[in-house]
């Protein structure tokens, strides 16, 4: 059992999905003196800290904001390391992810990847599709926005042709063409955490976060611990969800 288990206790409900907004790398790296990268870095090894506290505490999916559609606009040199850091990243703690027996998943628009990271997520994807436990879920190069149009866009094409009638479209069929409906039921996070102490969503996951208790923490993301989860965790079991009912 682990440290992070026996700090909750058994009558907690532990959100399904949690949805992560890894805020505050560029921050923590500028606060020591070092450049954006370097943050960047430190914030990569946090991911391996958080995924496996998470698994251990019975969260379902973990969805990570890693790479947005609007990162593109950022100083090559730092849109270059972002790229890399998947083929670091996967090639340092695959044999970890395969021991843990979490399952990786992306969300995004990953044709328009480089072709070294596109393969390199892909094959990451592929080599742990037989595990059976937590979904690690990077949404890399993607955008709530414009996710929402491709899925409406894919749905005109298919009422345009016939093979749908547009009075058949509800929101569980426009669920279904969005980026996220490989998490099927799971695709809606039960809890937003972003880091960093900032509060707003950033084009994360517009559709899906309708109904999401959301933590706004203050720690940068390289310094979020174990212990801040499990915090944010207790936090979430005081909500009283009530999905608009009384």
């Amino acid at each position: 059992m682990t440290e992070s288990k026996r700090q909750l206790d058994s009558d907690i409900s532990v959100p399904k999905h949690i949805a992560i907004i890894m805020d505050g790398n560029g921050r923590w790296a500028k606060k020591k003196g070092q450049p954006r990268i370097a943050g960047h870095k430190e914030g990569m090894n946090n991911v391996k800290t958080i995924a496996t506290a998470a698994s251990h505490l019975g969260v379902k999916v973990l969805s990570l904001y890693a790479f947005s559609t609007e990162n593109w606009s950022r100083p090559s040199k730092e849109v270059n390391f972002l790229m890399k850091l998947p083929v670091d990243f996967f090639g340092t703690f695959m044999p970890d992810l395969i021991k843990e027996n979490i399952r990786v998943f992306v969300t995004g628009f990953t044709d328009h990847l480089p072709e070294k990271t596109r393969k390199v997520v892909l094959k990451a994807v592929e080599d742990t599709k037989g595990n059976t436990g937590m979904i690690l879920n990077f949404a890399f190069n993607y955008g709530g926005r414009a996710e929402i149009v491709n899925a409406a866009k894919n749905l005109a094409i298919e009422a345009a042709s016939g093979s749908i009638d547009p009075s058949d479209i509800d929101d569980a069929m426009f669920a279904d063409h969005l980026l996220t409906n490989h998490l099927k039921d799971l695709a809606d996070p039960d809890l937003l955490i972003r880091t960093s102490g900032e509060e707003r969503i950033s084009n994360f996951m517009l559709w899906q976060l309708a109904y999401t208790e959301m933590i706004f923490d203050d720690s940068y993301w390289p310094d979020f611990t174990v212990d801040d989860l499990v915090e944010d965790i207790k936090e979430f079991d005081r909500r009283d969800r009530r999905y608009g009912s009384v």
